[in-house]
């Protein structure tokens, strides 16, 4: 028996290891893998948990059944989580790995990141409350895991670093995301369906921040008409987030992912901003009203609007009561600027009234 900081290593029966449940079922390609260590023998052992489970190495110990091996060295491993022993199985060191794809990757790290908080988090109430030795709380330490000042940004990169190779989480938190987007079943089923088309273009070599971008700008998008068709909000709270939606539509064909993911964004900002502004006037005899602010940025908003549409496609798409209700606001439109106009004729005062005044 010999051993190695954080590893002991001992001899034990290939069928004694368990595997355990397993994000990749494909191996890859094993007969080379075994064509190698038939040649150059194991470089380095397969690593368990003292119970026998696979830590990681399962592709050598595919290799290994395949050449009728029946006993070999093993390096244990202990201070860990069962899950998270499972979990680390999903890593095998030997050079002839078989790289997890981007997805598998990002689901393998969702879990490790998980597990690894959540063990860091034990050793720290641990030594916070002053755990005895033998304190059934407490893991000790562990090569895998190591003091902590931010639990949760500590679990990001080590998970990681034992996912990938290196600390870098960004572009696997990315992909989380469009997954977590997925598995939602309270989200839209079509946003849902665009989250998946994003993460096969990703499994097929496709950018990660265009998808990430792409997605983020979709649910703006989805927010926005939700806001804009919902009766029960505010008049102020429709305008703006009709005109938002109207302003990302017109820009689809023009502006980069970059530009149409922030304007999306300004535009759900601003409806929100609306939404806060309603709510933070008091309410009076007359509250039915709208400010004369919101006057200003819904007309701001409709600046040309009439240039951003082609005429005969909507005439094609609109419904019968679609076209009565543009009818019937474009009449109300024309009434409230004949009344306005007549106003201002009888008060020259109001005419002067400047710009700067109305927007403040």
């Amino acid at each position: 028996m010999t051993s190695t900081p954080g590893h002991i290593e001992l001899e034990r029966s290939i069928d004694s290891i368990r595997i355990g449940s397993r994000h990749r079922t494909d191996l890859g390609d094993i007969d080379a893998l075994a064509a190698s260590i038939e040649k150059q023998g194991l470089l380095q052992p397969i690593t368990v948990t003292p119970d026998g489970t696979l830590v990681c190495g399962a592709r050598r110990l595919a290799a290994l059944r395949q050449l009728g091996v029946r006993k070999l060295n093993v390096w244990v491993r202990s201070g860990i989580s069962d899950g998270l022993a499972q979990l680390l199985a999903e890593q095998d060191d030997n050079a002839l790995h078989k790289t997890l794809s981007p997805t598998e990757a990002a689901t393998l790290y969702r879990e490790v990141k998980m597990l690894l908080a959540e063990d860091a988090r034990r050793r720290q109430i641990a030594s916070r409350f002053g755990a005895k030795q033998g304190n059934p709380v407490s893991d000790g330490a562990a090569t895998v895991a190591a003091p902590v000042t931010s639990l949760d940004g500590y679990a990001r990169a080590r998970a990681a670093l034992l996912v990938t190779g290196t600390r870098s989480y960004t572009t696997l938190e990315r992909i989380g995301y469009l997954q977590r987007i997925v598995a939602d079943e309270n989200l839209d089923e079509a946003l849902r369906r665009l989250a998946t088309t994003e993460l096969d273009l990703i499994s097929n070599g496709g950018s990660v921040t265009a998808a990430h971008r792409r997605m983020k700008t979709q649910l703006a998008f989805a927010e926005l008409e939700q806001l804009a068709a919902d009766a029960a909000q505010p008049a102020l709270i429709r305008h703006a987030a009709s005109a938002g939606t109207s302003r990302v539509h017109a820009a689809e064909t023009t502006q980069t992912d970059i530009e149409l993911e922030q304007l999306a964004r300004e535009a759900l900002s601003r409806a929100k901003t609306a939404t806060k502004a309603k709510n933070a006037r008091p309410a009076t005899s007359n509250d039915s009203n709208l400010p004369v602010r919101s006057f200003v940025f819904l007309w701001n908003d409709l600046h040309d609007w009439w240039l951003r549409y082609d005429d005969a496609e909507i005439v094609s798409e609109l419904t019968e009561d679609q076209w009565e209700q543009f009818e019937a606001t474009l009449a109300g439109t024309i009434a409230f600027a004949e009344r306005m106009r007549s106003l201002r004729d009888d008060s020259p005062a109001v005419a002067r009234v400047s710009t700067r005044s109305l927007s403040r």
